[in-house]
């Protein structure tokens, strides 16, 4: 993974000055990439844009070039991999997550582009929000006092992603591989669903629950077009002999 991989992503944010002290944050680091999906009590009208170039300083050029989605699941589509950050946990949260150190080294390396999210200041990203990320990552703070500010926290996963890619100096350079998107991910997971389906599969509930873990350990494994082609045709080259074997009444395992 390269710098520029990297995007930023924030969902919800509450305070316009918190934007613009991202882009500080992001600069300084040596990110440009960020992508906003905006609360829908505060737009993005002249005022506030104003806020937030007067909070970027130097860094007016990352808000220039930022793109804003309606939802976190459109703002994420074509993106392999994504974090979401997170000091809660729960039943409905992921199971594990990262500090943010050890997000940084793993994102090193990922071959392709990854997306960390980042929630509304007051609240952090609700169940449904983490349920679009593929991983779980947090920044171990104070227990009596966790809450960072938003631009905080960016900083520090910035600074952990420039730490583990670059080191005190220079930049990685290297041949770059092309993961599935997240949509792409799910293309792939919906086909292979389809063809256990097809073989009965799915005569429990569970499909939507394994459908999420299909596509985080796919995500995780940052496999490429090619790699996802071979193991959809893998799953549905396996059904079709079970059924073969089962029309021609041959026991299961029979070579």
């Amino acid at each position: 993974m390269l710098l520029d991989d990297a995007i930023i992503v924030l969902a919800r944010p509450a305070e316009p000055g918190n934007i613009g002290a991202v882009c500080r944050a992001m600069m300084n680091m040596g990110l440009s990439r960020l992508r906003i999906v905006p609360d829908r009590d505060i737009p993005l009208t002249h005022g506030v844009e104003e806020t937030i170039r007067a909070r970027a300083v130097h860094a007016g050029g990352v808000w220039n070039a930022a793109e804003i989605f309606p939802t976190l699941e459109q703002a994420v589509a074509d993106i392999p991999l994504v974090i979401g950050t997170t000091r809660r946990t729960g039943r409905r949260r992921k199971a594990h997550s990262q500090s943010a150190a050890e997000a940084a080294a793993y994102l090193k390396r990922h071959p392709g582009r990854a997306a960390i999210v980042f929630g509304n200041e007051r609240t952090g990203l609700d169940d449904g929000e983490l349920r679009c990320c593929n991983l779980a990552a947090h920044i171990p703070a104070n227990p009596a006092f966790p809450s960072l500010n938003l631009s905080h926290a960016v900083q520090i996963f910035c600074y952990e992603l420039r730490m583990a890619i670059c080191g005190a100096d220079g930049a990685r350079t290297g041949r770059r591989l092309v993961p599935l998107a997240q949509e792409e991910t799910a293309l792939l997971v919906r086909s292979i669903q389809d063809a256990l389906g097809g073989a009965g599969f799915y005569r429990q509930p569970g499909r939507e629950e394994q459908g999420l873990f299909l596509r985080d350990i796919f995500a995780r494994a940052a496999l490429t077009k090619r790699e996802g082609e071979y193991l959809a045709g893998l799953f549905a080259k396996a059904v079709r002999l079970e059924r073969k074997r089962s029309a021609a009444g041959e026991p299961r395992g029979k070579s």
